[in-house]
Parts: structure tokens; sequence; C-alpha cells
């Protein structure tokens, strides 16, 4: 085994939760060598549980591709901080912007989820959503309310109100 490969080992450990840019909040179950195509592979083997879906990424790629070890306490802050602020509305059309909404969820980035969250969120005196914006707001919306209760130990209804509480505020 390479040195490389222990470099990349030694940042993720089994029940550790992780962001995996596409999927959002996953633990690793375990760490496990297979082989494909003829060669030796070191794989993560990651749940979302919530999706019911099981993820095996390369140890050695993980990095690369964007998997991260959760947010610190003060991104959180950050973020919970970001929805407070003025939602930034793009006068381009919504077919461009739904794709940098995509990208800012994809990105995994903790910010950028926020800002979305922020920029699609609708007061109940505001006028109805499409169903594209619906439903990237709920992405954004999920990714940002699990990856704050694996960050804080709560429960997903709880980190939903304390989500709910920032925007809310901004409104005020």
């Amino acid at each position: 085994m390479s040195k490389k490969s222990n470099q990349k080992r030694s940042e993720f450990h089994p029940n550790d939760y992780v962001v995996y840019p596409a999927h959002g909040v996953g633990r690793i179950l375990s760490i496990e060598e297979q082989e494909i195509a003829g060669a030796k592979l070191e794989l993560f083997v990651i749940s979302f549980d919530k999706e019911k879906m099981t993820l095996r990424v390369p140890t050695a790629k993980a990095t690369s591709i964007g998997m991260r070890s959760l947010s610190t306490p003060d991104i959180v802050e950050k973020a919970l901080e970001t929805l407070k602020g003025r939602a930034r509305v793009k006068r381009a059309m919504w077919s461009r912007r739904a794709q940098e909404y995509e990208q800012k969820i994809n990105s995994g980035d903790l910010i950028s989820i926020a800002e979305v969250v922020r920029d699609l969120h609708r007061a109940s005196d505001q006028p109805e959503q499409s169903y594209s914006e619906r439903q990237l707001y709920e992405a954004a919306l999920e990714r940002l309310t699990r990856e704050l209760a694996a960050v804080e130990a709560i429960d997903e209804a709880r980190a939903a109100e304390r989500v709910e509480t920032a925007l809310v505020r901004r409104a005020a």
C-alpha cells in the first residue's frame, strides 16, 4: 500500500459522518478492499440512511471528488447567518438560475447551500413557488438541515426549527 492511500485513510474512519457532494450527509460503515478489473482498490462504504443507499468510494479519490468531514460549528453558524441575509434574486432566466442553484447544492459547501435556501425561501405571504423552484429549495433545505443535525448531534426536526427560525428572523 502506498503512503498516499495511508494518508487518505487517516482522514476518514468507520462511523464518521461525511458529506458527499452529490448526496449530502452519510456515515462511513467500513473501509474494505475489493478487486475491480484486476486491481485491488480500497473503498469507503458509506451509508445514506434516508435514501436507503450505500455508496462505495475509492479511498484515494475521496478528497478529489469533494468528500469532506462535517462542517465545523463556526461554519454552521456562518451558514445560519447567511440565511438571515437578504435574498439575492438574479434577473437571469430561470433555467440558468436553476442550473446555478443545482451546482451550489451539489458543491457540498454548506454556505453555498444556505445561499440557495435563503434565495428560494418564500414567506407565507409571498407568491407560490414553481415546481422546479420548490424541488431545489427542498433539496437544499434537506442538505442544510441534515448537516446541521449531524454537526450539533440533534435530531433533524430540531435542526429544521433552527433553520426556520433563522429564515423567519430575516423576514422580520
